[in-house]
C-alpha cells in the first residue's frame, strides 16, 4: 500500500525507486533507514532510531543521495525529518510521520511524502519485451540453515554481524553486487 500524502506527482522512475526502497527497508528488524538511487542503494543502515539509521545510511554515499528517494521502517519523528530536511530528496516513505515531522518536511519545496503499508505481495514482476516475468521473492525456506563456514578461521561476532548486514542490501543491489558494510550499516 503506498498512500501519498504529500507533493507533486509521482513519475515512474520515483514509484520504481520508491518500490526498490520498500523492498529493501523490510529486510529489517530494527529502525533502519535506506538511500535509493536509480533502484539501488546507495546507503543503509539499521540502528536505534530512524534519524540514526538515516544519518549513517547518508555516510556511506552524501553524493548519490542528492536527489534520492528515502525509505524508513518506522514512523518518522522530528529528529529524523530536520535531518532529511536538510537534503534535496524526491520522496520520503515511511509507514507514518509524526505532526511535527511532517511540519517539518512539509515546508521543503517539492517533497514528496509517502505512507507504506503492509508487506504486499510474494511475487516479483519484471517486465521484458514481449511479455513479464513473475517469480517468488528470495527468502530463506522456514528452517533453512544458515551459512555455513568454510575457512578455517571463522568470523568473528561482529564480522558476522556486518556480514549478515550486507547479504539483506547485496540482495537488492540491481547489479554486480559489491557491499561495504559493517554492523548494522553500509
Amino acid at each position: 500500500m503506498l498512500e501519498q500524502l504529500h507533493g507533486k506527482e509521482l513519475s515512474f522512475n520515483n514509484l520504481v525507486d520508491l518500490d526498490a526502497a520498500q523492498q529493501l527497508i523490510q529486510e529489517f528488524d530494527a529502525p533502519a533507514a535506506a538511500v535509493i538511487k536509480h533502484t539501488n542503494p546507495c546507503g543503509c543502515a539499521e540502528q536505534e532510531t530512524p534519524a540514526e539509521a538515516f544519518r549513517r545510511a547518508l555516510e556511506c554515499d552524501p553524493v548519490s543521495a542528492f536527489g534520492a528517494v528515502l525509505a524508513f521502517n518506522r514512523e518518522v519523528d522530528a529528529e529524523a525529518a530536520r535531518a532529511v530536511s536538510e537534503l534535496f530528496v524526491e520522496a520520503v516513505a515511511a509507514p507514518g510521520y509524526s505532526a511535527e515531522a511532517l511540519n517539518v518536511l512539509t515546508q521543503k519545496k517539492n517533497i514528496r511524502l509517502l505512507k507504506i503499508g503492509g508487506a504486499g505481495s510474494d511475487l516479483v514482476v519484471r517486465s521484458v519485451s514481449g511479455g513479464f516475468l513473475i517469480q517468488t521473492q528470495d527468502k530463506p525456506a522456514p528452517g533453512e540453515e544458515g551459512p555455513k563456514v568454510v575457512t578455517e578461521r571463522p568470523p568473528t561476532d561482529d564480522e558476522r554481524k556486518a556480514l549478515e548486514f550486507a547479504w539483506k542490501v547485496a540482495k537488492h543491489v540491481k547489479s554486480n553486487a559489491i557491499v561495504y558494510a559493517r554492523p548494522g550499516q553500509t
